[in-house]
């Protein structure tokens, strides 16, 4: 009933819009089940977005620790292939820093993640840098665009949830008008 066709990339569906209530609800006793199917939906689409939202600001986390160990390794590189030694200062501990005399060298130390740290030559961690910070910032433009696809949808899902709820409202109030009716012209 709710199958859109429209998708976006990653396949979210879009939200149908509610024109007409009575092309959802096509016997008044359909109502709770339509209007639980579109609050399902609604769930849904705020849990989505909220993913999305925790992915995006991972990967704003992540971006500038990507790209200032990318600009370290190419400084160790330009350094290399001037023969210099580099003076860089390095955190022991979230308040201490010390200071270190690098003498030029072919290969860094890269974090992998989950404790796992690999020898890279210099070219080859600048290339890894480069694809891990083109990675994601692609992943951050595709998170921070499904959001706003997801928002989207949700002020529409919004909006049925309260057309649904007038239709009910209005015929309820027919419905107790027509018998209202019935009983004054009884009487």
């Amino acid at each position: 009933m709710m199958n859109s066709t429209v998708k976006n990339p990653r396949g979210i569906p879009q939200a149908p819009f509610v024109e007409k209530v009575d092309d959802y609800v096509k016997k008044p006793e359909d109502f709770e089940k339509v209007m639980a199917m579109f609050q399902e939906r609604l769930q849904q689409y705020k849990y989505m977005e909220q993913s999305k939202k925790n992915a995006a600001a991972g990967f704003k986390k992540k971006i500038p620790e990507i790209d200032d160990s990318l600009k370290m390794v190419e400084l160790v590189k330009k350094k290399k292939e001037a023969q210099e030694s580099l003076e860089t200062n390095y955190e022991l501990n979230e308040t201490v820093y010390t200071t270190a005399e690098i003498e030029p060298t072919d290969t860094v130390l890269l974090w992998l993640g989950a404790d796992v740290m690999l020898e890279y030559p210099l070219d080859e961690a600048i290339e890894l840098l480069t694809e891990k910070l083109a990675t994601a910032k692609s992943n951050l433009q595709i998170s921070e665009e499904d959001a706003e696809f997801l928002r989207e949808n949700i002020t529409t899902m919004e909006v049925n949830a309260a057309r649904l709820y007038n239709w009910d409202v209005e015929r309820r109030k027919n419905l107790r008008l027509a018998e209202e009716g019935v009983k004054n012209l009884r009487a």
